[in-house]
């Protein structure tokens, strides 16, 4: 679904970089620290306002305001202060590299950042995650993912070049599949082609409904290479040919694990990227607990693109704002001070 972006946060009128980095000095020097302050500046500045204050800070104090911030902050806080002082690019390629790195894979965390990305954002993480971790992204992803979830994402990347690629001592097998993602291409933006359509739907339902057993790389062909509006008319065009069924309950009866969840992110995309949003903020909030990286990531990363339509949808589906909700929820203090202070009353 087509929409107007409309952020939380917008450039903030008669800005002064010196007056603001002036102001945070004063909330972290002596003793103890404004948070209160940190929150009212850093919450309602653009991220580019905040890049000319961390050049400020510097340029006035002689020190680094990132440092400085991560020695008086502490936990949740933190994050979301940090994080915001990041670009935004570079935030989402760290939130990457944080779901790869030690033990254990947050394929949770790689799907909604991955599967819900066009072609230039993707190339964006692609380059500036190599520029940052010193390793190609699809590289990375192929050491730590598996089977048909593993091509799904590397169909999804760019990889800049085959030099790259082979400067790693991983298995022949992966520099095959991430060369055929290269060679493949990426998905298509702006085609739009009825007679396509057909061909694709006719394609996945003769890989999944229409045969015993599923052939995946034909759903993984589909979902990665077709524009968001081309997709639109494949799943209009699937409901005619199955009789009625839609493309989600054929997905919940053909896959399942990784896949399933990476390919139904693309669907809840395409349909409404919104409300994709608006579903992951509500189940990181919902029953015991709070999943506060998918939260503070969501907030911060669409707080200057469209939180304010993730708002209303949020309030539209589950009857109440997601002011109440984040109050309601497990956060506390000058964390749950801080995400308030970026959704904004209005």
């Amino acid at each position: 679904m087509d929409y107007i972006p409309e952020p939380t946060i917008r450039p903030f009128p008669d800005f002064n970089a010196v007056e603001d980095a002036t102001l945070l000095r004063k909330a972290m020097k002596g003793f103890g620290t404004d948070e209160q302050a940190i929150i009212d500046i850093l919450c309602n500045r653009s991220n580019s306002q905040r890049q000319q204050i961390k050049e400020a800070f510097t340029r006035e104090f002689g020190r680094d305001l990132i440092a400085d911030l991560k020695s008086e902050l502490g936990g949740k806080f933190e994050d979301v202060i940090v994080g915001l002082m990041d670009p935004p690019v570079e935030y989402m390629c760290n939130q990457l590299h944080k779901a790869m790195e030690g033990m254990g894979t947050d394929e949770a965390t790689i799907v909604e950042i991955v599967c819900s990305r066009n072609n230039r954002e993707i190339k964006e993480i692609v380059d500036t995650y190599e520029r940052l971790h010193n390793r190609p992204l699809a590289e990375h992803l192929c050491s730590e993912t598996e089977s048909s979830f593993r091509r799904l994402l590397t169909l999804l990347v760019t990889v800049r070049s085959i030099n790259s690629i082979y400067s790693s001592s991983y298995q022949k097998v992966t520099y095959f599949m991430i060369f055929q993602c290269v060679m493949q291409g990426v998905r298509e933006e702006f085609n739009v082609d009825s007679d396509k359509a057909r061909e694709d739907a006719q394609s996945l339902y003769d890989a999944g409904e229409g045969k015993w057993g599923t052939d995946e790389e034909v759903f993984n062909k589909v979902f990665t290479h077709s524009s968001h509006a081309q997709l639109r008319l494949v799943f209009q065009e699937y409901k005619s040919i199955s009789g009625g069924k839609c493309i989600e309950e054929s997905l919940r009866s053909e896959l399942s694990g990784e896949l399933l969840d990476g390919i139904m992110a693309i669907v809840e995309c395409v349909q409404d990227k919104v409300l994709f949003y608006a579903n992951r903020l509500h189940k990181a909030m919902e029953g015991l607990g709070t999943n506060d990286v998918t939260l503070i990531r969501i907030i911060v990363s669409r707080s200057e693109i469209d939180l304010a339509n993730i708002k209303r949808a949020y309030e539209k589906i589950y009857n109440k704002t997601l002011i109440s909700a984040v109050k309601q929820s497990e956060t506390s203090g000058d964390y749950k001070r801080a995400l308030l202070s970026i959704i904004g009353d209005a």
